[in-house]
Protein backbone atom coordinates (compact mmCIF):
# COMPACT_ATOMS: atom_id res chain seq x y z
CA UNK A 1 0.00 0.00 0.00
CA UNK A 2 1.22 3.50 -0.80
CA UNK A 3 2.47 5.50 2.18
CA UNK A 4 2.07 9.23 2.66
CA UNK A 5 5.35 10.95 3.51
CA UNK A 6 4.65 13.52 6.24
CA UNK A 7 6.58 16.56 7.42
CA UNK A 8 5.85 18.34 10.71
CA UNK A 9 6.22 22.14 10.92
CA UNK A 10 6.24 23.33 14.53
CA UNK A 11 6.79 20.64 17.15
CA UNK A 12 5.34 22.16 20.32
CA UNK A 13 2.62 20.80 22.58
CA UNK A 14 -0.10 19.97 20.04
CA UNK A 15 2.34 18.27 17.66
CA UNK A 16 3.73 16.07 20.43
CA UNK A 17 0.46 15.38 22.23
CA UNK A 18 -1.76 14.68 19.21
CA UNK A 19 -0.36 14.73 15.68
CA UNK A 20 2.94 12.88 15.97
CA UNK A 21 1.52 10.07 18.18
CA UNK A 22 -1.48 9.70 15.86
CA UNK A 23 0.62 9.40 12.72
CA UNK A 24 2.97 6.94 14.45
CA UNK A 25 -0.02 4.72 15.25
CA UNK A 26 -0.90 4.72 11.54
CA UNK A 27 2.58 3.76 10.37
CA UNK A 28 1.21 1.35 7.74
CA UNK A 29 -0.24 4.37 5.92
CA UNK A 30 2.05 7.28 6.79
CA UNK A 31 5.68 7.91 7.68
CA UNK A 32 6.98 11.05 9.41
CA UNK A 33 10.00 11.85 7.28
CA UNK A 34 11.07 15.22 8.68
CA UNK A 35 10.35 17.97 11.18
CA UNK A 36 11.06 21.68 11.36
CA UNK A 37 10.86 24.23 14.16
CA UNK A 38 12.21 27.74 14.70
CA UNK A 39 13.88 26.30 17.80
CA UNK A 40 16.26 23.83 16.21
CA UNK A 41 17.37 22.41 19.57
CA UNK A 42 13.78 21.52 20.41
CA UNK A 43 13.30 20.02 16.95
CA UNK A 44 16.32 17.76 17.44
CA UNK A 45 15.11 16.60 20.85
CA UNK A 46 11.69 15.77 19.41
CA UNK A 47 13.26 13.99 16.44
CA UNK A 48 15.34 11.86 18.77
CA UNK A 49 12.36 11.11 21.03
CA UNK A 50 10.15 9.89 18.19
CA UNK A 51 12.78 8.39 15.90
CA UNK A 52 12.44 10.95 13.10
CA UNK A 53 15.56 11.06 10.98
CA UNK A 54 15.55 14.51 9.35
CA UNK A 55 15.48 17.96 10.98
CA UNK A 56 15.32 21.25 9.09
CA UNK A 57 15.73 24.78 10.43
CA UNK A 58 13.94 26.18 7.34
CA UNK A 59 10.63 24.44 6.72
CA UNK A 60 10.84 25.00 2.96
CA UNK A 61 13.92 22.79 2.78
CA UNK A 62 11.82 19.76 3.73
CA UNK A 63 9.36 20.19 0.88
CA UNK A 64 11.42 17.94 -1.41
CA UNK A 65 11.31 15.14 1.16
CA UNK A 66 7.55 14.87 1.77
CA UNK A 67 4.09 14.60 0.19
CA UNK A 68 2.26 16.51 2.92
CA UNK A 69 2.87 18.73 5.94
CA UNK A 70 1.15 19.26 9.26
CA UNK A 71 1.34 22.87 10.49
CA UNK A 72 1.45 23.35 14.28
CA UNK A 73 2.85 26.88 14.52
CA UNK A 74 1.31 30.00 16.12
CA UNK A 75 -1.73 31.21 14.16
CA UNK A 76 0.15 34.14 12.64
CA UNK A 77 2.14 31.79 10.41
CA UNK A 78 -0.60 29.38 9.28
CA UNK A 79 -1.45 31.14 6.01
CA UNK A 80 2.14 31.87 5.00
CA UNK A 81 3.32 28.28 5.53
CA UNK A 82 0.19 26.63 4.12
CA UNK A 83 0.32 28.67 0.91
CA UNK A 84 4.03 27.95 0.46
CA UNK A 85 3.45 24.21 0.93
CA UNK A 86 0.47 24.13 -1.43
CA UNK A 87 2.41 26.03 -4.08
CA UNK A 88 5.16 23.42 -3.70
CA UNK A 89 2.60 20.72 -4.54
CA UNK A 90 2.03 19.37 -1.03
CA UNK A 91 -1.12 18.45 0.85
CA UNK A 92 -1.66 20.40 4.09
CA UNK A 93 -3.16 19.63 7.48
CA UNK A 94 -3.21 22.91 9.41
CA UNK A 95 -3.96 23.29 13.10
CA UNK A 96 -6.98 25.36 14.05
CA UNK A 97 -7.97 28.11 13.64
CA UNK A 98 -7.41 28.15 9.89
CA UNK A 99 -5.81 31.60 9.92
CA UNK A 100 -5.77 34.99 11.62
CA UNK A 101 -8.69 36.33 9.58
CA UNK A 102 -11.04 35.59 6.70
CA UNK A 103 -8.81 37.26 4.12
CA UNK A 104 -5.98 34.85 4.90
CA UNK A 105 -8.43 31.93 4.71
CA UNK A 106 -9.46 33.01 1.21
CA UNK A 107 -5.83 33.13 0.09
CA UNK A 108 -5.27 29.63 1.47
CA UNK A 109 -8.36 28.26 -0.29
CA UNK A 110 -7.32 29.85 -3.56
CA UNK A 111 -3.85 28.30 -3.26
CA UNK A 112 -5.33 24.85 -2.56
CA UNK A 113 -7.70 25.09 -5.53
CA UNK A 114 -4.93 26.22 -7.86
CA UNK A 115 -2.60 23.46 -6.69
CA UNK A 116 -5.30 20.78 -6.70
CA UNK A 117 -4.18 19.62 -3.27
CA UNK A 118 -5.92 18.75 0.00
CA UNK A 119 -6.18 21.53 2.61
CA UNK A 120 -7.58 20.24 5.90
CA UNK A 121 -8.03 22.10 9.19
CA UNK A 122 -7.60 20.24 12.50
CA UNK A 123 -11.01 20.77 14.09
CA UNK A 124 -10.81 17.45 15.92
CA UNK A 125 -14.08 17.84 17.86
CA UNK A 126 -15.91 16.62 14.75
CA UNK A 127 -14.15 13.28 15.16
CA UNK A 128 -15.23 12.72 18.78
CA UNK A 129 -17.60 9.81 19.28
CA UNK A 130 -20.39 12.00 20.69
CA UNK A 131 -20.09 14.34 17.71
CA UNK A 132 -20.24 11.51 15.19
CA UNK A 133 -23.29 10.06 16.96
CA UNK A 134 -25.07 13.42 16.95
CA UNK A 135 -24.34 13.93 13.25
CA UNK A 136 -25.75 10.50 12.42
CA UNK A 137 -28.93 11.17 14.41
CA UNK A 138 -29.46 14.53 12.69
CA UNK A 139 -28.84 13.07 9.22
CA UNK A 140 -31.41 10.35 9.99
CA UNK A 141 -33.94 13.15 10.66
CA UNK A 142 -34.46 12.14 14.28
CA UNK A 143 -34.82 15.79 15.39
CA UNK A 144 -36.34 17.26 12.25
CA UNK A 145 -35.08 20.60 10.97
CA UNK A 146 -32.57 22.09 13.47
CA UNK A 147 -33.75 25.47 14.77
CA UNK A 148 -31.84 26.58 17.88
CA UNK A 149 -28.31 25.75 19.03
CA UNK A 150 -27.04 26.47 22.55
CA UNK A 151 -23.27 26.19 22.78
CA UNK A 152 -21.01 26.45 25.83
CA UNK A 153 -17.23 26.05 25.92
CA UNK A 154 -16.32 27.26 29.40
CA UNK A 155 -13.27 26.64 31.53
CA UNK A 156 -12.93 27.71 35.13
CA UNK A 157 -9.67 29.64 35.57
CA UNK A 158 -7.67 27.81 32.91
CA UNK A 159 -5.86 30.40 30.84
CA UNK A 160 -3.06 28.54 28.99
CA UNK A 161 0.04 29.84 30.75
CA UNK A 162 2.49 28.38 28.24
CA UNK A 163 3.44 29.09 24.65
CA UNK A 164 2.01 32.20 22.97
CA UNK A 165 -1.70 31.77 23.73
CA UNK A 166 -2.01 35.20 25.37
CA UNK A 167 -0.29 37.09 22.53
CA UNK A 168 -2.71 38.89 20.22
CA UNK A 169 0.08 39.56 17.71
CA UNK A 170 0.87 35.86 17.29
CA UNK A 171 -2.55 34.31 17.89
CA UNK A 172 -5.06 36.97 16.84
CA UNK A 173 -7.25 36.48 19.91
CA UNK A 174 -7.74 34.44 23.05
CA UNK A 175 -10.45 32.09 24.31
CA UNK A 176 -12.61 32.49 21.20
CA UNK A 177 -9.96 31.90 18.56
CA UNK A 178 -8.22 29.16 20.56
CA UNK A 179 -10.97 27.21 22.33
CA UNK A 180 -14.39 28.46 21.27
CA UNK A 181 -13.53 27.97 17.59
CA UNK A 182 -13.80 24.17 18.08
CA UNK A 183 -17.39 24.51 19.26
CA UNK A 184 -18.33 26.97 16.53
CA UNK A 185 -17.03 24.52 13.92
CA UNK A 186 -18.75 21.54 15.53
CA UNK A 187 -22.09 23.33 15.90
CA UNK A 188 -22.06 24.66 12.35
CA UNK A 189 -21.29 21.18 11.03
CA UNK A 190 -24.15 19.64 13.02
CA UNK A 191 -26.50 22.37 11.76
CA UNK A 192 -25.51 21.58 8.17
CA UNK A 193 -23.28 24.64 7.70
CA UNK A 194 -26.11 27.13 7.04
CA UNK A 195 -25.22 30.58 5.75
CA UNK A 196 -24.64 33.16 8.52
CA UNK A 197 -26.45 36.47 8.06
CA UNK A 198 -25.98 38.36 11.35
CA UNK A 199 -23.58 38.20 14.30
CA UNK A 200 -23.77 40.07 17.61
CA UNK A 201 -20.89 39.54 20.02
CA UNK A 202 -19.18 40.84 23.15
CA UNK A 203 -15.67 40.00 24.30
CA UNK A 204 -14.12 40.54 27.74
CA UNK A 205 -10.68 40.33 29.35
CA UNK A 206 -11.22 42.05 32.69
CA UNK A 207 -10.70 38.89 34.75
CA UNK A 208 -7.23 38.24 33.36
CA UNK A 209 -6.17 41.86 33.75
CA UNK A 210 -6.53 41.68 37.55
CA UNK A 211 -3.28 41.68 39.52
CA UNK A 212 -4.22 38.74 41.73
CA UNK A 213 -4.71 35.60 39.68
CA UNK A 214 -5.84 32.08 40.48
CA UNK A 215 -5.08 30.04 37.37
CA UNK A 216 -4.90 26.25 37.12
CA UNK A 217 -2.95 26.13 33.86
CA UNK A 218 0.30 27.89 34.61
CA UNK A 219 1.36 31.52 35.01
CA UNK A 220 0.74 34.44 32.68
CA UNK A 221 1.54 38.15 32.93
CA UNK A 222 -1.67 40.07 33.59
CA UNK A 223 0.06 43.31 32.59
CA UNK A 224 0.64 42.16 29.00
CA UNK A 225 -2.57 40.10 28.63
CA UNK A 226 -4.19 41.59 25.51
CA UNK A 227 -6.62 38.92 24.28
CA UNK A 228 -10.17 37.89 25.23
CA UNK A 229 -10.80 35.51 28.12
CA UNK A 230 -14.62 35.42 27.84
CA UNK A 231 -16.89 35.86 24.81
CA UNK A 232 -20.63 35.72 24.16
CA UNK A 233 -22.44 35.84 20.83
CA UNK A 234 -25.81 35.50 19.13
CA UNK A 235 -25.69 34.18 15.57
CA UNK A 236 -28.54 34.15 13.04
CA UNK A 237 -28.68 32.02 9.90
CA UNK A 238 -30.34 32.51 6.53
CA UNK A 239 -32.57 29.46 7.06
CA UNK A 240 -34.05 30.95 10.27
CA UNK A 241 -31.94 28.95 12.73
CA UNK A 242 -30.03 30.70 15.50
CA UNK A 243 -27.18 30.04 17.95
CA UNK A 244 -26.52 31.17 21.51
CA UNK A 245 -22.77 30.90 22.04
CA UNK A 246 -20.45 31.39 25.02
CA UNK A 247 -16.79 30.55 25.58
CA UNK A 248 -14.25 31.34 28.27
CA UNK A 249 -10.82 30.48 29.62
CA UNK A 250 -11.54 31.88 33.07
CA UNK A 251 -15.23 31.86 33.90
CA UNK A 252 -16.26 32.17 37.54
CA UNK A 253 -18.35 29.01 37.47
CA UNK A 254 -18.50 25.87 39.63
CA UNK A 255 -16.85 23.61 37.04
CA UNK A 256 -15.89 23.47 33.37
CA UNK A 257 -18.79 23.21 30.93
CA UNK A 258 -18.65 21.77 27.42
CA UNK A 259 -22.08 21.45 25.88
CA UNK A 260 -23.74 21.59 22.48
CA UNK A 261 -27.53 21.39 22.52
CA UNK A 262 -29.55 21.54 19.29
CA UNK A 263 -33.34 21.74 19.26
CA UNK A 264 -35.19 20.71 16.12
CA UNK A 265 -38.85 20.60 15.16
CA UNK A 266 -39.39 17.00 16.31
CA UNK A 267 -36.60 16.42 18.80
CA UNK A 268 -33.28 17.56 20.17
CA UNK A 269 -29.74 16.31 20.61
CA UNK A 270 -27.17 17.11 23.28
CA UNK A 271 -23.47 16.44 23.74
CA UNK A 272 -21.30 16.10 25.86
CA UNK A 273 -22.44 13.45 26.80
CA UNK A 274 -24.55 12.37 23.83
CA UNK A 275 -28.31 12.35 24.43
CA UNK A 276 -31.36 12.27 22.14
CA UNK A 277 -34.51 14.04 23.36
CA UNK A 278 -37.83 13.45 21.61
CA UNK A 279 -41.59 13.67 22.04
CA UNK A 280 -43.27 10.54 20.68
CA UNK A 281 -46.52 8.70 21.29
CA UNK A 282 -47.70 11.41 23.67
CA UNK A 283 -44.58 11.04 25.82
CA UNK A 284 -41.34 12.92 26.43
CA UNK A 285 -38.46 10.51 25.79
CA UNK A 286 -34.77 10.96 26.58
CA UNK A 287 -32.27 8.43 25.24
CA UNK A 288 -28.65 8.07 26.39
CA UNK A 289 -26.48 5.63 24.46
CA UNK A 290 -24.87 2.88 26.55
CA UNK A 291 -22.17 2.54 23.91
CA UNK A 292 -21.07 4.78 21.05
CA UNK A 293 -18.75 3.36 18.35
CA UNK A 294 -15.46 4.98 17.48
CA UNK A 295 -11.98 5.71 18.75
CA UNK A 296 -11.63 7.37 22.15
CA UNK A 297 -8.80 9.54 20.77
CA UNK A 298 -10.17 11.86 18.04
CA UNK A 299 -6.63 12.43 16.80
CA UNK A 300 -6.59 8.95 15.26
CA UNK A 301 -9.66 9.26 12.98
CA UNK A 302 -8.64 12.84 12.15
CA UNK A 303 -5.21 11.68 10.99
CA UNK A 304 -6.70 8.71 9.14
CA UNK A 305 -9.20 10.90 7.31
CA UNK A 306 -6.45 13.28 6.19
CA UNK A 307 -4.20 10.46 5.02
CA UNK A 308 -6.97 8.69 3.11
CA UNK A 309 -8.14 11.97 1.56
CA UNK A 310 -4.62 12.66 0.30
CA UNK A 311 -4.47 9.14 -1.13
CA UNK A 312 -7.88 9.57 -2.80
CA UNK A 313 -9.54 6.90 -0.66
CA UNK A 314 -12.21 8.99 1.11
CA UNK A 315 -13.68 12.46 1.37
CA UNK A 316 -12.33 15.11 3.73
CA UNK A 317 -14.45 15.59 6.87
CA UNK A 318 -13.28 19.13 7.71
CA UNK A 319 -13.17 21.09 4.48
CA UNK A 320 -11.26 24.37 4.37
CA UNK A 321 -14.39 26.14 3.13
CA UNK A 322 -16.13 25.21 6.39
CA UNK A 323 -13.16 26.38 8.43
CA UNK A 324 -13.24 29.70 6.57
CA UNK A 325 -16.82 30.18 7.74
CA UNK A 326 -15.71 29.69 11.36
CA UNK A 327 -13.02 32.35 10.98
CA UNK A 328 -15.48 34.71 9.31
CA UNK A 329 -17.79 34.40 12.33
CA UNK A 330 -14.88 34.96 14.72
CA UNK A 331 -13.97 38.12 12.81
CA UNK A 332 -17.57 39.30 13.05
CA UNK A 333 -17.78 38.62 16.81
CA UNK A 334 -14.67 40.70 17.44
CA UNK A 335 -15.91 43.45 15.11
CA UNK A 336 -19.32 43.50 16.82
CA UNK A 337 -17.73 43.74 20.25
CA UNK A 338 -15.49 46.61 19.18
CA UNK A 339 -18.23 48.56 17.40
CA UNK A 340 -21.10 47.75 19.77
CA UNK A 341 -23.24 46.85 16.75
CA UNK A 342 -24.47 43.72 15.01
CA UNK A 343 -22.48 42.68 11.95
CA UNK A 344 -24.43 41.77 8.83
CA UNK A 345 -22.79 39.17 6.58
CA UNK A 346 -23.61 38.78 2.91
Amino acid sequence: MQKLRMGMIGVGGIAQSRHIPSFLQLSDQVSIEAISDVNEATARLVAEKYGISKVFSNYKDMFFEVDAVTICTPNKFHAEIAIAALEAGLHVLCEKPMAMNAEECLAMNNAAEKAGKILAIAYHYRFMKDSQAAKRVILENEIGTPMVARVKALRRRKVPGWGVFTSKELQGGGSLIDYGCHFLDLSLWLLGNPKVVEVTGTSYNQLSKMSEQVNLWGHFDHKTFDVDDHVTAYIKFENGASMLFETSWSANIMKDEECVSISGQTGGVELFPFQLNQSKHGMLLNSVADWVPGDDDPGIPQAMNFINSCLGLEKLVVKSEDASQVTRIIDAIYQSSESGKSILLT
